[in-house]
């Protein structure tokens, strides 16, 4: 139960540190409102051409008798927007944080600096188009790994009584896993540590990445607050890498409050 709470502290301190920076709060929203608009542009799309497409895609019924072949489109059509729905929920963090590799990178590293004793941060040495390369395959591994848990609890889900109590709940605990070790490879990248490493470190410490994660997922579920806590989220799950891997932490809750406030996105990487 100490880790559990540990990691919800970890998401709390994330927040709060961007509340004491708010020149890189600015500059993390950034990646969050790309992707934002890039999937409401999507979603927009498929609503207003999702029929189109469902009919050239059914050349098949065009022969069907009324009202069979305006049933059977427009439930495809209802079901390709609800798939579509549902993987921008389910991908919203990976394209977020792949999109802003770059700020994240930096913003992680700013976190780094600040809470560490000696005011430095580890660095990958890599080349950004590597980094991005890297981030893009982990996060196309952890999606699969994702989808096979949610194509599991989906049919777990219609077991009678179980599936409307048990399996939603382990369902946010899944969500929370992946969820935080999303937001961990930030740093934990930068660090070398490679996705099977980062994995195996996660699930020695699952109470700590449930207690950050399962109440960051619930919150995402709002619209539009993924974007509003993703900074903060990174700077807190860069905090808990510090954790999780044993480094030591300067305590910084004190901090200055007005530290950026003559600064700008450049300051970040300072």
């Amino acid at each position: 139960m100490h880790d559990l709470g540990a990691g919800f502290s970890y998401l709390l301190k994330g927040q709060r540190w961007m509340a004491r920076h708010g020149r890189q709060y600015g500059f993390g929203l950034v990646p969050g409102l790309i992707t934002l608009v890039l999937y409401v542009a999507v979603l927009v799309a498929l609503a207003v051409w999702g029929e189109d497409f469902v009919g050239w895609a059914t050349p098949f019924a065009d022969g069907w008798a009324s009202p069979w072949q305006g049933l059977f489109r427009g439930f495809l059509t209802v079901v390709l927007f609800v798939l579509a729905l549902l993987l921008s929920v389910l991908t919203f963090t990976a394209v977020t944080l792949l999109i802003g590799q770059p700020f994240y990178e930096t913003l992680s590293e700013k976190v780094d600096r600040d809470v560490s004793p000696d005011g430095t941060a580890p660095e990958s040495g890599l080349p950004l188009w590597r980094e991005l390369w890297i981030s893009a395959r982990d996060s196309l591994r952890v999606l699969a790994r994702a989808l096979v848990w949610g194509v599991l609890l989906f049919a777990l889900g219609f077991l009678p009584f179980v599936g409307q109590t048990a399996i939603p709940v382990i369902g946010f605990f899944v969500t929370g896993f992946f969820l935080t070790e999303e937001l961990t490879a930030v740093a934990l990248q930068r660090r070398g540590v490679d996705l099977r490493a980062r994995l195996t470190l996660l699930r020695s410490r699952k109470t700590l990445i449930w207690g950050f994660g399962t109440p960051l997922g619930l919150a995402f579920l709002v619209p539009f607050v993924a974007v509003f806590l993703m900074p903060g989220a990174v700077a807190g799950a860069t905090m808990m890498a510090r954790d999780l891997l044993g480094e030591e932490t300067e305590g910084s809750e004190e901090g200055e409050e007005g530290e950026d406030a003559g600064s700008g996105p450049e300051s970040v990487g300072r």
